[in-house]
C-alpha cells in the first residue's frame, strides 16, 4: 500500500537507533538476555527536586494549553541559564520551547530551508539531522571526518564544502554519536570561514553541554559576528535524565524565533505544561546538583575504553563528552565469524546483537560506515558483561 503514501514518508529513513532498540526488545520478548547499548538515554532517575516541582504543578492545576512558545517564566529561566552557562544573552522573545530538541530542530529546518538549499553536516552527525533536512526539501552535504581528527571538521573542510547553494551548517558539540567536543579555538577556526560567507546560518546543537569531561563548554554564538547567525538548540533530556518529558528549546535571532513559533502553532502548539513547570526548577538549579551523573558518565567512559581496548581490532579515540564511544571497527570487514561474513558496520552491529546479545548502532546511520556507536548510559556491571560478550563473540 506504499503507493498510497506520500513520497515524503516513503523517502524518509527509519531512525536506526529506535530500530535497533525495537529489535532488542523483540529479542528480549523471545527470551534472550540482551544488553542494550543502543539508545541515547541516561539510566538515572530524574532528580527528586525536579519531580517535586512536577507534583507541585499538578497540584496547582497546570492542565490547560500552554503558550505556543512556552511559559513566560520558563523562558526567563532559559534566558538566565544561557547567560550563566554560555555567556549568551537571549531575550525571552528569542526563545521558543518545544516538544523536545528534536522538534526544535525540525522547526528551524521548516522555517529556514527552501527546496534545494544545502545544509553542511559534519559526519558523523546525529541520526535525524539528515532526514529532517530532507523533509524540509533541503540537501544534506556530508563532510567526512575520521577517528584521526577525533571526528571533528576542520576549517579547510568547511570552506571546501561551501557552494552558492549553502544555507546552513548543523553540528553538535558534545557530539552524538562520537562524543567529540569542539574547543573554543576550534570553533573560532570554523567561524573565521563562516564570516567570509555572511549568508550561512548555523544550528549549534548543545543538548549534551553539561556532559563534558574537558574545559568549560564553548558556544559558537559567543564568537563575534556569529550570534546573529546562530540558532542554539538545547533541552533537558540528557543532563537531567528527562528524556520522556520532551522539553527542548532554542535561543535565536528574534525573527527566527517568531517564525518557529508560527510554525509550531500549526503543528503541536505548546509543549506539555507539567514538563515545562518542572524544567523551570531544573534550569534554575546550579549545575552542581547533577554533577554526580556527569562524574559517573566520566567513570564509565574510562572503564569502557579500557575494556574495548583489550579487544583486538577495535580502533579507539578518547571522546570528551556525551555518553558514547564510536570505535572504528573496519578491521573486521571481510572476516567471517560463525559462518557470518562482516562486510560493513551494519553487519557488525547485527552480528553483535545476534551472537553477543549486545545492542549497538551502526555508524552508517550517522554518516560513518566504518564505526559503531556504543552508549555507556548503562550500569558498570552491564558494561563489563557487554565487553566480555563482545570479546568472546569476536574471538570465535
Amino acid at each position: 500500500m506504499n503507493n498510497h503514501l506520500s513520497d515524503r514518508i516513503n523517502n524518509m529513513s527509519t531512525s536506526a537507533t529506535l530500530a535497533m532498540a525495537a529489535k532488542a526488545r523483540e529479542l528480549r520478548n523471545a527470551g534472550k538476555d540482551i544488553i542494550g547499548l543502543s539508545l541515547g538515554e541516561p539510566d538515572f532517575n530524574i532528580p527528586d527536586f525536579i519531580k517535586d516541582a512536577a507534583k507541585k504543578a499538578i497540584d496547582e492545576n497546570y492542565s490547560s494549553y500552554s503558550p505556543v512558545d512556552g511559559y513566560g517564566d520558563l523562558k526567563e529561566a532559559i534566558s538566565r541559564k544561557f547567560e550563566r552557562d554560555n555567556n549568551l544573552k537571549y531575550k525571552t522573545d528569542q526563545i521558543v520551547v518545544s516538544t523536545g530538541a528534536k522538534q526544535s530542530l525540525a522547526n528551524v529546518a521548516m522555517v529556514m530551508l527552501n527546496k534545494g538549499d544545502e545544509v553542511i553536516l559534519p559526519a558523523p552527525y546525529w541520526v535525524s539531522y539528515r532526514d529532517i533536512v530532507k523533509l524540509a526539501e533541503g540537501v544534506p552535504v556530508e563532510v567526512k571526518t575520521g577517528i584521526e581528527t577525533d571526528f571533528k571538521m576542520t576549517p579547510e573542510q568547511l570552506e571546501e564544502a561551501i557552494t552558492p547553494r549553502t544555507k546552513m551548517l548543523w553540528f553538535s558539540s558534545p557530539c552524538n554519536p562520537s562524543g567529540s567536543v569542539y574547543s573554543e579555538s576550534e570553533l573560532q577556526g570554523l567561524a573565521a570561514v563562516l564570516l567570509r560567507h555572511p549568508d550561512i546560518f548555523v544550528v549549534s546543537d548543545e543538548i549534551y553541554e553539561h556532559i563534558n569531561f574537558r574545559a568549560r563548554h564553548a558556544s559558537i554564538a559567543c564568537i563575534p559576528g556569529m550570534y546573529e547567525r546562530t540558532i542554539t538548540v538545547n533541552g533537558v533530556s540528557k543532563a537531567f535524565a528527562m528524556t520522556g518529558w520532551r522539553i527542548g528549546y532554542i535561543g535565536a535571532p528574534q525573527w527566527i524565533a517568531k517564525a518557529c513559533t508560527k510554525f509550531q502553532g500549526q503543528i503541536t502548539s505548546g509543549a506539555n505544561a507539567i514538563g515545562q513547570r518542572a524544567t523551570i526548577e531544573a534550569l534554575n538549579a546550579p549545575v552542581s546538583k547533577i554533577k554526580y551523573m556527569i562524574d559517573e558518565f566520566h567513570h564509565r567512559r574510562d572503564l569502557l575504553l579500557q575494556l574495548l581496548g583489550e579487544i583486538e581490532g577495535f580502533k579507539l579515540n578518547i571522546p570528551e563528552g556525551a555518553f558514547y564511544v564510536f570505535p572504528d571497527i573496519s578491521n573486521f570487514f571481510g572476516k567471517t565469524f560463525n559462518g557470518v561474513k562482516i562486510d560493513n558496520a551494519s553487519d557488525f552491529a547485527m552480528y553483535l546483537l545476534e551472537n553477543a546479545n549486545v545492542a549497538t548502532v551502526t555508524g552508517e546511520a550517522f554518516g560513518n560506515p566504518n564505526c559503531i556507536r556504543i552508549s555507556y548510559a548503562a550500569s558498570e556491571s552491564e558494561l563489563r558483561e557487554a565487553a566480555s560478550r563482545i570479546k568472546q563473540a569476536l574471538s570465535e
